[in-house]
């Protein structure tokens, strides 16, 4: 069964991406594909055709009504139509993975009846402004959509259309819209750890910035920082 990792691209945190695709692919065999989303290819293949502005520096989301806080926002959604069969990951860019990744693809793969895994989080932070200035937005199901591994083949992500990720709300696509709940399978926090606001007993293996990077100023003593700047030396050398 192919296995596959998208991380989602924007340009105003390269830094952030090539941590996560540099530590994702030490974490993972080399057959594993590991891809960027990038916006502009998506819009070139015809994959992503929703109308968007830009309001004061920031994308805007016409459909939404909303901004958009990263270029990946919406295009997330298109990671089982990109990777087209067996298992594929999709998480944010702002991700430090450090530990073997493998085991969550063979819990996925264990349960062929989940059409899609995510940590559940309860995540209802306080309005205000996170990374980069962006708005702190509140939604079902916030931070869900971060981390998850789509079942390319089930039949219920058959409904993950191009016509539906380019024309419902953000919101929508977020809550998982196009599946039932008893669809949606449960990974453990540590797969998904929200730096400042998850507590995990294990240690955790893909570790979220989700508040903003440690090069990002007011980030820069948060937890596993120095882990991540150490990670983008060895990227960099």
């Amino acid at each position: 069964m192919m296995r596959s990792l998208y991380i989602g691209f924007d340009p105003r945190e390269a830094a952030a991406f090539a941590v996560a695709r540099a530590s994702a692919k030490r974490h993972l065999p080399r057959h594993y594909h590991v891809r960027g989303i990038v916006l502009d290819e998506m819009r070139a293949q015809g994959l992503y055709t929703r109308p968007t502005n830009r309001q004061n520096g920031r994308l805007f989301d016409e459909i939404s009504e909303h901004p958009m806080a990263t270029e990946f926002a919406i295009s997330r959604f298109l990671t089982p139509i990109l990777a087209k069969e067996g298992l594929a990951m999709f998480t944010d860019c702002d991700m430090l993975f450090r530990a073997n990744l493998v085991p969550a693809f063979e819990y996925a793969a264990a349960h062929p009846e989940k059409a899609l895994f995510c940590v559940k989080h309860i995540h209802e932070p306080e309005p205000g402004i996170k990374m980069d200035n962006q708005v702190q937005s509140r939604y079902a199901r916030k931070n869900w959509s971060s981390v998850m591994i789509f079942n390319c083949e089930h039949k219920s992500n058959q409904n993950l259309t191009v016509d539906l990720i380019n024309e419902v709300p953000g919101r929508d696509l977020h809550r998982f819209m196009w599946l039932k709940d008893h669809e949606i399978g449960e990974l453990p926090v540590e797969y998904n750890y929200l730096v400042g606001h998850s507590q995990c007993y294990e240690s955790p293996k893909i570790v979220h910035f989700t508040d903003g990077i440690p090069s990002m100023s007011g980030y820069e003593n948060v937890e596993f920082a120095d882990e991540w700047r150490e990670e983008l030396c060895k990227w960099a050398r």
